[in-house]
């Protein structure tokens, strides 16, 4: 993924953090350190430097809503340390808690890697919900075929794939073989990446081969940080040895499209997008309207019915979902 040049708001936030380091100076405070928020807990969070070191920081009662990923200015004092500042965020994944309300359940993620399996059986519908929420947050995504050795005996699973790939999707097949293994972490680079898809396709089996030394899971520094103190949480973060972290996380595993507005769908799928705008209709929903470009293309063949029907699958669930 090609670097983002700083906007006007990132530059100004960059110029108020060193007005307040040099403030914090002033007053004899300590030297304030950029750092990444790898666990959250209820009112302190694992912070990990720029030399991989990590530190249990107590956090200011304003910084409430930080979660995995965040980039923070954090300072040591005689007391510990604190964070003292959340960074502007470049991207997040949202889902709607227990209540309804959206919460960001991770922060600064550059890649999605959906992955499937021959088993379980991978379902285009649950693939395209993935990429929709991709999408509308300017998340790049990776599809990978995870056990791909298992595919002789699924053809349906490998077609599936080239579907996805014939669309302009970026798709890989990986599996034990270091080969393989060694072509997805050419594509991670030194990005923070989060790995979805169905129990059981391999995600664990996959950060465990980018991952082999153990030593590097920063889950399990955090609870030595944290000195027997609780430290349940439901997000793993994982420092891949040549840059770039995984974030592991069951609400970013299952996080769906409930918040998303239906007519926000239909860009979301790429095949569709040379289409939208030739629509009659601004305000077009793609399903029964006259002059609807999506519904000629797909006359046309130029779309696929599969497709269609997936679209339509979603937007039908968000509108039931709404009521």
């Amino acid at each position: 993924m090609a670097n983002r040049r700083l906007t006007d708001k990132q530059q100004r936030q960059i110029e108020r953090n060193a007005e307040k380091r040099r403030a914090s100076s002033l007053l004899g405070e300590g030297e304030d350190l950029e750092g990444i928020i790898i666990a959250r807990f209820s009112k302190a969070a694992i912070v990990m430097d720029e030399h991989h070191d990590v530190f249990r920081c107590h956090l200011r009662p304003n910084l409430a809503h930080l979660v995995a990923g965040d980039r923070v200015l954090w300072q040591k004092n005689e007391q510990g340390a604190v964070v003292s500042t959340q960074l502007e965020r470049r991207s997040e994944i949202k889902r709607p808690d227990v209540r309804g309300q959206l919460k960001a359940v991770a922060a600064n993620v550059d890649l999605i890697v959906i992955v499937i399996a021959p088993e379980p059986e991978p379902f285009g519908n649950l693939i395209d919900r993935y990429l929709v929420a991709a999408y509308l947050e300017g998340i790049e995504t990776i599809i990978a075929l995870n056990k791909s050795d298992q595919v002789a005996s699924n053809p349906a699973c490998k077609a599936l794939l080239m579907r996805y790939k014939a669309i302009g999707y970026t798709v890989i097949e990986t599996g034990p073989d270091e080969q393989s293994t060694c072509t997805l972490r050419n594509l991670l680079g030194d990005q923070t990446a989060v790995f979805v898809g169905q129990s059981g396709v391999g995600k664990s089996s996959i950060i465990n081969r980018l991952i082999p030394d153990q030593n590097l899971r920063v889950g399990a520094l955090s609870e030595s940080v944290l000195k027997g103190k609780h430290t349940t949480t439901t997000t793993e973060v994982f420092r891949r040895p040549e840059g770039g972290l995984i974030i592991d996380s069951p609400g970013i595993r299952e996080f769906g499209l409930q918040h998303v507005a239906a007519k926000d769908v239909a860009p979301g799928f790429k095949d569709f997008q040379p289409f939208i705008d030739q629509c009659k209709y601004r305000d077009c929903r793609h399903l029964v309207e006259q002059g609807c470009a999506v519904l000629s293309a797909l006359a046309a063949g130029k779309l696929s019915h599969e497709r269609y029907d997936s679209f339509v699958n979603i937007v039908n669930d968000i509108a039931d979902n709404s009521h």
